[in-house]
């Protein structure tokens, strides 16, 4: 290979990488935003309306909505760009994201947005970002962020609805699980919003917007348990103690890019989702169409399940069961079998990128 064709394959972008980097930013972007307010949310509730508890909540909450910034800046920094071009791609996945919501009054700011949308938006922003960076030498502030705000901005706007109604009709797929016989329902469930919490698509929008509560939100959070142990059980080898507690105790969405680009690794936790889901409705194990999409995150799924319930020793010991010994342990049989046993996957699969 001659010199110019080696500078050639050193050039040439590489597709595949664009695409793991875009959605471990975009993965990254939703768990810092997302893990505070899991966190702390039910823990503020003990404090009423304490001033300081209401602040906080009200800032946690805000940080949900710049998932769209975070995410962009996330990618921004993975992929080595330089401020003006983050910003660039940060403006426009915030301007179509669906946070912003335009009244007679004003705009107001509620919610994380349509994140499948964010997603193609950063995509397209951060495409466009890449060919055009060094177009405008000294002019580069004045113009590329407009340009990107409306192009790609404006593309986004196009596509928000058309990405709202995707989730809305895997909504509507989803309720008609709850006909099922109960136990079926659970397996169904269980299955259906582990592979929701681990794709681009928003579990807790899709369980708030079909009302989900009752047992089929307590089979849908087990569900989510379980996958997020399974994952965490299966990458702790080659992953950092705090980005194991981040794929439960956050969000199991920290490994989306490693899922979408090696499906295989849906295998594991989706098999155990529905069993847990089946379990979970044995167990009676309840919920609210607000908890049924965060599964062990911030204790949210287990605490509610406990209080919805009427507390008390035996629902203690199954919510115990439910949310920590049994998915615990089908966590690591499933492990053993996929990694040690089949060969199928291997911990290096789940190296989660944070940089």
């Amino acid at each position: 290979m001659d010199v110019s064709a080696q500078a050639t394959a050193r050039t040439k972008p590489n597709l595949g990488k664009f695409v793991v980097d875009v959605l471990n930013g975009e993965s990254l972007g939703i768990v810092i935003t997302l893990i505070p307010a899991a966190l702390i949310s039910s823990l503020l509730k003990l404090f009423g309306d304490a001033q300081w508890a209401t602040q906080a909540g009200f800032m946690v909450s805000l940080a949900q909505s710049l998932l769209p910034v975070v995410s962009a800046f996330a990618v921004a920094a993975i992929l080595k760009l330089a401020v003006i071009d983050a910003a660039s791609i940060a403006l426009a996945a915030f301007v179509s994201a669906g946070v912003v919501t335009q009244t007679p009054n004003g705009m107001v700011i509620g919610g994380t947005g349509v994140i499948l949308n964010i997603l193609l938006v950063i995509f397209v922003a951060t495409g466009m970002t890449i060919a055009i960076k060094n177009s405008f030498g000294h002019f580069k502030m004045l113009i590329q962020p407009l340009l990107v705000i409306i192009v790609a901005g404006g593309f986004g706007l196009l596509t928000l609805a058309p990405m709202a109604a995707v989730q809305t009709i895997v909504g509507q797929m989803v309720t008609t699980a709850t006909a099922l016989t109960p136990i079926v329902m659970g397996i169904v469930l269980g299955a259906a919003f582990a592979f929701l919490i681990l794709s681009p698509l928003s579990s807790v929008g899709i369980a708030t917007a079909i009302g989900l509560a009752g047992i089929g939100s307590g089979a849908a959070n087990a569900g989510i348990v379980v996958a997020a142990f399974t994952l965490a059980a299966m990458g702790s080898s080659v992953n950092p103690i705090g980005a194991s507690l981040a794929t439960f105790l956050g969000s199991p969405k920290v490994q989306m890019a490693n899922l979408l680009t090696k499906p295989k690794l849906f295998i594991a936790p989706l098999i155990g989702a529905g069993i847990m889901g089946g379990v979970a409705t044995l167990f009676n194990i309840e919920g609210t169409a607000y908890s049924a999409g965060f599964g062990f995150a911030g204790l949210i799924g287990p605490i509610t399940a406990y209080t919805t319930a009427g507390g008390g020793t035996q629902a203690l010991i199954s919510i115990v069961l439910v949310f920590g010994i049994l998915p615990v342990a089908l966590a690591c049989a499933l492990k053993y079998v996929f990694i040690n046993k089949l060969g199928l996957i291997k911990p290096e699969d789940l190296k989660i990128t944070l940089e």
